[in-house]
């Protein structure tokens, strides 16, 4: 049943996409992209009537007496936000904060469906703790309860604490009374406006698609028109090739008083999946390999594999948070094999929704990434300078 709503789910998100992005031609297209823009005016209504509501405190927002940092995005995935996360956490419990990581755990296992149900009939607060991934000693969450991104960010961040909670006043709230902590980092918190007080708003822009098809949600990939881009601190432009000049400058003609940092994914190591055994970047240097991916854009991952030297001949994409079966991981270690592929590649992102497998004909690594910063350096540290003594 779980499988068979999976692969519902994902085959509508590859239609729609395809509809969006203007793949699929047609009349059923043509009709069906003229009704969602219907609906994405509709949309861009509310959400700034909603920001509206929060302006004139008809909707209350709450602050927890410490350091806010809210990491996310313009748009609906794939602009690297993980590693831009991680960074700011490391660096800040570096410098001394003590950090907590609050997520919504995206396509992590919810409460039962009847105990969410009786709590909306009988109006019910939520006092469920907070799902805790890491209590700033031990991973104590798989992916499947805690999400994707959560579980990465706890795997790499040992020392600093990560919730999962819809709610994040209250795991906020949480990290504060039970783990002492100063720094609360908003993972895909752009949106999120019910926690303020000493706010840092961090977007990130992919300049690949800075602005993805430019219109809103369902007709296009934004959550917000670019125009808010004047509320971000600081801004992120991901996957950047150097030449940014013109998104440089239509963003200062939004925002002209926020820093814009250039970054990259640089890969640092390759990693067996099931045994923890690390390899340099040369691995791939004149290797066949194959690629088995569910993110939101492979082809930044794969275009990595060749830059490093790989000769890429077997590719399997499936949807973004596809979570594997061992059939399916299998099934791509054997059509590898008979490609003479060397070895099966991932990223670290999908490695943590693998099954065990009992048997496996060819090596399985992920690819570790972080952020490295080519362009701005001196923005980031006055920013983590504001945070940490302001």
């Amino acid at each position: 049943m779980r499988d068979s709503w999976q692969k519902f789910t994902e085959e509508a998100e590859t239609f729609f996409l395809a509809v969006i992005l203007g793949d699929l031609q047609g009349r059923k297209a043509r009709t069906i992209r003229s009704l969602l823009l219907v609906l994405s005016h509709v949309f861009a209504g509310i959400v700034k009537l909603r920001r509206l509501f929060y302006s004139l405190r008809l909707f209350r927002d709450s602050t927890l007496g410490v350091q806010v940092i809210a990491v996310g995005n313009l748009t609906v995935g794939g602009t690297g936000k993980t590693p831009v996360v991680e960074k700011f956490a490391r660096t800040l419990q570096d410098a001394g904060r003590k950090v907590a990581i609050l997520s919504r755990g995206y396509r992590s296992r919810p409460k039962p469906f009847t105990e969410r149900l009786v709590d909306k009939l009988l109006l019910r607060d939520d006092t469920t703790p907070p799902r805790i991934v890491s209590d700033g000693y031990s991973l104590l969450l798989d992916s499947e309860s805690a999400g994707d991104e959560p579980h990465m960010l706890a795997s790499n961040l040992r020392d600093v604490v990560v919730l999962v909670d819809k709610d994040r006043v209250k795991a906020g709230r949480y990290a504060v009374e039970k783990y002492g902590c100063d720094t609360l980092l908003l993972d895909d918190g752009f949106q999120y406006w019910r926690l303020a007080g000493r706010r840092t708003d961090v977007v990130l822009i992919d300049c690949q698609q800075p602005f993805g098809n430019g219109h809103l949600l369902p007709r296009g990939t934004l959550r917000e028109p670019p125009s808010h881009l004047v509320r971000a601190h600081v801004i992120f432009l991901t996957k950047s090739d150097g030449k940014t000049e013109a998104l440089r400058e239509r963003i200062r003609g939004i925002n002209p008083r926020a820093d814009i940092i250039e970054c990259i994914h640089h890969p640092l190591y390759f990693e067996d999946v099931f045994t923890g055994e690390r390899h340099g970047l040369d691995l791939l240097a004149g290797r066949k390999v194959a690629s088995l991916t569910g993110i939101a854009q492979p082809e930044s991952f794969e275009s990595k594999l060749v830059e490093l030297g790989a000769e890429i001949v077997l590719a399997r994409r499936f949807a973004d948070h596809h979570r594997f079966t061992q059939q399916e991981v299998l099934d791509a270690v054997n059509r590898g094999k008979k490609r003479r592929a060397d070895m099966l590649l991932t990223t670290q992102k999908d490695a943590v929704r693998f099954p065990k497998l009992d048997r496996r004909d060819l090596p399985v690594y992920f690819m570790r990434v972080e952020i490295k910063i080519i362009a701005g350096a001196e923005g980031f540290d006055e920013a983590v300078r504001r945070i940490c003594f302001r």
